[in-house]
């Protein structure tokens, strides 16, 4: 059976979760391999919605491992808070949910280091969650983080603490702000976590290597998108973390060779939460049509997301990236309404017209979209479940961005709900699990 990653083509919100959920079926285990609890990932089944932060969407089906990776960082009171939800949700988390212990923790001192940096920008916003996402992934790679392997021995942690107090003692004194944290109190809260968690705490590098010797199939999924990695995304407009394919091997610890294939999740127009570039964003009336038809607020925060049309540039360049053997593309029955539909097709600037994806975010700042204009189909797509049954515009209008991203789109969602969807029986997905 194959292991197969899947990851954000855009900038993230594209509707991973729903896709993880979809093919958990298919596979043994699921895990997540970047980023926190800033990402939100919804799941609908049979109409009752699950959103999800941490935990692997595969936590919805009973019988399935699901694994933290390594390359989360964890806000111990989120990961309880949402075990919680899901559990008065009828959600069964024991021994089917793992956590690596090299996974670094995210502390009270990351939120207070996060929101300051915030403050400092000024009209340079990145516009994060101030979760402490970005001040936990520094301290990792400063080498003053502590991981989920600390907490089994309780005793080490004031030492291990004390170069992560200083840094952030001299930050917040520099910046003529009284630090705050009961350090005292945070090595007990921490400690305590830890005991409660002492059986989940596990080398996943290890079980994953056992399960694949089993001839078990893993799901490798992972958070935010292409356009948010830190090497490969619009930086600085990014998060911290490998959000593209290649953070599934540095994430888990299951080297590249293990893995089959790369399926890239991509929405049928395009969204970012946030301050940063975004070339095809769209304003007034046709925004706001699309922001209201897919609900495109932040599972996680809230936040009313930026919205304008299909980015064929930005994808083709995720296509290049991660490798995509296949793409599900999401919300198409948000467009249904639509006369016409445009996809970018590049960029002008400077007089000239870009085809590739610039690393440069001042020059996305300042071009302008080149658009091709496809027909509309004025008819409704939701819940089709068969790719003979969509409009012929429809079809036309989905094989049009798959020749222009360079990638089969080989899965089709057209609605919320897990059944809400159509694989296409020539698709690599299908072969997959054929």
């Amino acid at each position: 059976m194959p292991n197969i990653v899947i990851a954000g083509a855009q900038w993230g919100d594209e509707g991973k979760g729903k896709i993880v959920d979809l093919l958990t079926a298919r596979v043994q285990v699921v895990a997540r391999y970047n980023g926190g609890h800033n990402a939100g990932h919804t799941v609908i089944v049979e109409g009752r919605k699950f959103v999800l932060h941490l935990i692997p969407a595969g936590i919805l089906h009973p019988g399935i491992l699901c694994v933290i990776g390594n390359g989360v960082v964890i806000d111990p009171a989120a990961l309880e808070r949402e075990t919680g939800e899901l559990r008065e949700l009828g959600v069964e988390i024991g021994d089917n949910l793992v956590i690596s212990d090299r996974a670094h923790l995210i502390l009270p001192h990351h939120r207070a280091l996060e929101a300051l940096s915030e403050d400092q920008r000024g009209s340079r916003k990145i516009g994060t969650t101030l979760r402490g996402i970005g001040p936990a992934y520094e301290d990792k790679a400063g080498r003053r983080g502590i991981a989920m392997g600390d907490l089994l021995r309780p005793s080490v942690l004031p030492a291990k603490l004390a170069e992560a107090r200083r840094h952030y003692e001299e930050v917040l004194r520099g910046a003529g702000r009284a630090p705050d944290v009961d350090w005292d109190a945070l090595v007990t809260e921490l400690a305590a976590f830890g005991e409660r968690h002492r059986a989940r705490i596990v080398d996943v590098s290890l079980v994953l290597h056992r399960h694949l010797a089993e001839g078990y199939s893993v799901l490798f999924e992972g958070a935010q998108a292409t356009l948010l990695d830190l090497d490969h995304g619009t930086y600085p407009f990014v998060t911290c973390s490998a959000a593209a394919a290649g953070g599934a091997s540095t994430g888990t610890g299951v080297p590249p060779s293990r893995i089959d294939g790369v399926l890239g999740v991509a929405k049928a127009y395009c969204t970012r939460v946030g301050t940063g570039p975004f070339p095809t964003e769209i304003e007034g009336e046709a925004e706001d049509s699309l922001r209201s038809r897919g609900s495109e607020y932040g599972a996680t925060t809230g936040r009313p997301r930026r919205c304008g049309w299909f980015d064929a540039v930005a994808a083709r360049y995720a296509v290049r990236i991660n490798g995509f053997d296949t793409v599900a593309l999401t919300k198409l029955d948000v467009l249904d309404e639509l006369e016409s539909v445009p996809v970018g097709t590049g960029y002008r600037f400077e007089g000239r017209t870009l085809e590739e994806f610039p690393s440069d975010v001042s020059i996305l700042e300042e071009c302008e979209p080149v658009y091709e204009v496809l027909p509309g189909w004025r008819a409704s797509t939701l819940g089709v479940r068969d790719w003979a049954e969509l409009p012929e515009a429809a079809r036309r209008y989905v094989d049009r961005l798959s020749e222009l991203i360079g990638a089969e789109i080989g899965v089709v969602s057209t609605g919320p709900d897990r059944e809400e969807t159509i694989v296409r029986g020539n698709s690599a997905l299908a072969s997959w699990f054929a």
